[in-house]
């Protein structure tokens, strides 16, 4: 069973930085996706970059330029770097994970999912 593990989620002021890991166990992991997902009060669960285990990356248009996806496969954890972070960056982020094609990872079918760390951003 794919268990994920979300850490460094914290408060920052605007400009600031912060740097997500997520913890990756159960499987392999050949051929997965993995991508980080938030979701704003109020508001419904997002996709923000996601990254395929094979190689390959992929941002939506907010996180271009300002954020960087990676995958460790020795201690398959993902990470996620985010610099210049913005007010509307805050949100409960979310790893995901689940096998599958490109079509997939930029989806929000994936099949696991760890519990999530707050990211706060201060003006």
């Amino acid at each position: 069973q794919v268990q994920l593990v979300e850490s460094g989620g914290g408060s920052v002021q605007a400009g600031g930085s912060l740097r997500l890991s997520c913890s990756a166990s159960g499987s392999t992991f050949t051929d997965y996706c993995m991508g980080w997902f938030r979701q704003a009060p109020g508001k419904e669960r997002e996709l923000v970059a996601a990254a395929r285990t094979d190689g390959g990356t992929f941002y939506t248009d907010s996180a271009l330029g300002r954020f960087t996806v990676s995958y460790d496969e020795p201690k398959k954890t993902m990470f996620l770097q985010m610099n210049s972070l913005k007010p509307e960056d805050r949100g409960m982020y979310y790893c995901a994970a689940g096998p599958g094609t490109w079509r997939s990872c930029l989806s929000s079918d994936y099949d696991s999912w760890g519990q999530g760390t707050q990211v706060t951003v201060s003006s």
